[in-house]
């Protein structure tokens, strides 16, 4: 009996996701595994400098060292978890920001909605990074204002997104419902909705998810992230740059590392958009 016959007979509905979706879960997987047990993958102090600078892969060291003589596969384990940590939490700025705000607008009336979705118009008018940058400048770079600056920029995505589906479900009788049974709009909104609301902000999450990493890093190469011996990707693309001829694998290593995470968190997202939301046509990848 083949697994088809099997989902229809037992009633269950098995993911028939592509190949190239389990490849991306894979990658997630493992960088994931790597965050997590860092601390006994590592082979060298990610922060101990060396007299042995740009030296290629090698027998004590498998990825080379770096323009400081640190060792590169072992800042690249480190900043594995660094950068997916900066990144998730940028994104859960972004979706607590942008889930409140959508949910105090719609339920506060016309005039709150005018107000707050106008300051959300305001920031999706100035393009995301550019935003972050005059954040930061504004106020003491360091990896709070990054992931703040961030969760900001990319909070009017979790609105628009929270007031689409608000409008959806109080076009949903149990919505009158609570209203005739005496229930607040805030109640309503908090209590009946935002359980409807939390799949398209989850798809969303995973979707701002690997912008939210690749801009850190941005950041981060421009100086204004973390400091300069944290070994997140960014900041070790930015260290190697200038020695790129001499040490092409102290560059190449995060860059890899930093592209296939990240566009395999985007196949993620695109993936659980099509599934959450069927109305969109499915990207062919």
């Amino acid at each position: 009996m083949s697994a088809a016959s099997i989902s229809r007979a037992g009633g269950l509905s098995l993911p028939r996701w592509s190949r190239l979706t389990y490849v991306a879960i894979i990658i997630v997987a493992i960088a994931l595994f790597v965050s997590v047990t860092s601390p006994l993958l590592v082979t060298h102090d990610p922060y101990m400098f060396s007299a042995s600078m740009n030296e290629p892969p090698n027998a004590e060291h498998i990825l080379g060292t770096d323009d400081q003589g640190q060792d590169v596969y072992s800042r690249l384990v480190t900043g594995t978890g660094l950068s997916l940590l900066y990144g998730a939490s940028a994104a859960l700025v972004a979706l607590f920001l942008g889930g409140l705000v959508g949910l105090f607008a719609m339920a506060l009336g016309k005039v709150a909605e005018g107000i707050l979705f106008g300051l959300v118009d305001l920031i999706r008018a100035m393009p995301g990074i550019l935003f972050a940058l005059a954040f930061i400048v504004a106020f003491e770079p360091g990896v709070e204002s990054v992931i703040l600056a961030l969760g900001i920029s990319f909070a009017p995505n979790f609105a628009l997104i929270t007031r689409a589906t608000y409008l959806q479900q109080t076009a949903r009788p149990y919505t009158s419902a609570a209203k005739v049974l005496g229930a607040s709009r805030l109640r309503v909104a908090f209590v009946h909705i935002l359980p409807n609301v939390a799949g398209a902000l989850i798809t969303q999450f995973a979707i701002i998810l690997p912008r939210c990493i690749v801009s850190e890093s941005v950041l981060s190469f421009l100086g204004l992230g973390v400091s300069p011996e944290t070994p997140t990707w960014g900041r070790m693309i930015a260290s190697a740059t200038s020695y790129t001829e001499d040490a092409p694998h102290a560059v190449l290593a995060p860059i890899i590392a930093l592209s296939l995470v990240t566009f395999s968190l985007a196949i993620i997202g695109n993936e659980l958009r099509t599934r959450f939301d069927p109305s969109r046509r499915r990207i062919a990848l």
